[in-house]
């Protein structure tokens, strides 16, 4: 007989079970609410999406000398990326192997070594373990090294994944990818500016509004630039009001196309979105007015250029990779943006400008031009993703359909929620487990 004085175990109805949600989700259609809003979810997410994937994290422009560090800490999991004494990209767990303790509280910095302040253990950047006081005779100092995490740098860019086995196709995409990539030598540029924005709204609703251009009526500023056709993928879909701008984009781009051509630049899309579990999206497209640049009028935004190619139009080389980044390289500066969930409701967005390394603010740029057009598109989508989450966290919220440019935000979708099923060992075709699991 239950107590009247204990409730009873609440027992998720199948509306409510993840695993009946993720089984049962629609192709087409947002997600039910649970995905959004509930911790079961948020804990599903840390434990099998950012645990085991391949995440962007920091640029080598972050860590350019020895004992330059950068953390980056999700729900309890807290990582060290830093550059040893040999010039390497290490990345370590953030957590003392004497008895536990946190080591570098700080989101970056600078150390000639790694000293817990709990009882001074002490650690190079490669995580040996230097020095233990008071250990008892026969203690063997080779035995507690930092755990290490898995990373990889591709073109200058930082990637880890903390599963003990990461998914194996991270190097048939950084294959695909350096050559769009490494023209731009992001690995020798500097950092101009890093912003940290918290967003009020679920990580998913973050990459998704990142995922379409359907809402970039919201973005002016932008919009001078950035063709709002992004996303059509067939001409047939294009809204009648966008077909003067169409054709001016298609004008831009076989300009464009000649100049890449003669560079040697590739530039095809190629979009490997949801059939991996490293999946990404990358090409060359082309800017609007000037086509140099995120700025105002298109104009490049710093006189060094990243590269030795002359011409400052370039337009942009655009990059997506899930489950947390996105970027965009111009002829004069990139722009990189990292996503990391803080809680259910709540998401950290990391801007990082990087300019040519001896490109000098108030000589060569103005920090403020370089940066503005971007820091009021990215406050404007804070602002949406906050209704978003808003509306999502009502109870007559019900999942709506995908538009056709929406397309990048199914793929996104599907990406997260096969992964999940494979992950969690929910039934999915086996030609998308092969996929999935590759």
């Amino acid at each position: 007989m239950t107590s009247p004085f204990v409730a009873p175990k609440a027992v998720p109805s199948p509306a409510e079970d993840p695993h009946a949600l993720i089984a049962d989700r629609l192709t087409g259609e947002s997600l039910p609410a649970p995905f959004y809003v509930s911790q079961d979810f948020f804990d599903l997410d840390l434990d099998e999406i950012f645990s085991k994937s391949w995440l962007f994290v920091a640029t080598e422009a972050e860590i350019p000398d020895p004992g330059d560090y950068v953390t980056i800490t999700f729900g309890t999991r807290s990582v060290i990326v830093a550059r040893d004494d040999d010039g390497r990209v290490r990345a370590h767990h953030n957590v003392c192997r004497h008895r536990g303790a946190r080591l570098l509280t700080e989101p970056s910095g600078s150390t000639g070594t790694i000293v817990c302040t709990y009882h001074s253990w002490t650690y190079g950047m490669d995580g040996r373990l230097e020095f233990a006081d008071a250990q008892a005779p026969g203690f063997d100092k080779s035995c507690y090294s930092l755990r290490s995490v898995h990373v990889r740098t591709i073109a200058g860019l930082v990637f880890i994944c903390l599963a003990d086995e990461p998914p194996s196709d991270i190097d048939e995409v950084a294959a695909i990818i350096e050559p769009y990539l490494a023209p731009h030598r992001l690995a020798e540029a500097k950092v101009a500016k890093q912003t940290d924005l918290v967003e009020d709204g679920n990580w998913k609703l973050v990459m998704e509004n990142n995922r379409e251009c359907y809402h970039c009526g919201g973005h002016p500023e932008l919009l001078n630039v950035f063709f709002p056709t992004w996303g059509y993928s067939s001409t047939d879909a294009i809204p009648t009001r966008l077909a003067p701008v169409f054709e001016r984009y298609r004008r831009a781009t076989a300009e464009q196309i000649e100049i890449w051509d003669h560079r040697g630049l590739p530039y095809p899309r190629i979009e490997q979105l949801d059939t991996r579990p490293t999946g990404f999206h990358i090409e060359r497209d082309a800017l609007d007015l000037a086509g140099e640049s995120f700025t105002l009028d298109g104009s490049a935004a710093s006189r060094r250029r990243l590269t030795d190619i002359p011409e400052a139009r370039l337009g942009r080389l655009s990059m997506h990779l899930q489950p947390n980044m996105w970027l965009h390289v111009t002829s004069d500066h990139a722009l990189l943006f990292s996503v990391i969930p803080v809680a259910a409701d709540k998401t950290l967005v990391r801007t990082t400008w990087l300019v040519h390394r001896d490109a000098d603010e108030g000589v060569d740029y103005d920090l403020d031009h370089l940066t503005g057009m971007w820091e009021t598109t990215n406050q404007q989508d804070a602002d949406l993703v906050a209704l978003a989450h808003q509306g999502i966290s009502s109870p007559a919220y019900v999942p709506g359909p995908y538009g056709p440019s929406e397309f990048q935000v199914e793929a996104f979708i599907n990406w997260y929620v096969t992964m999940l099923r494979c992950r969690l060992g929910i039934p999915v075709a086996p030609d998308v487990a092969d996929a999935a699991t590759a």
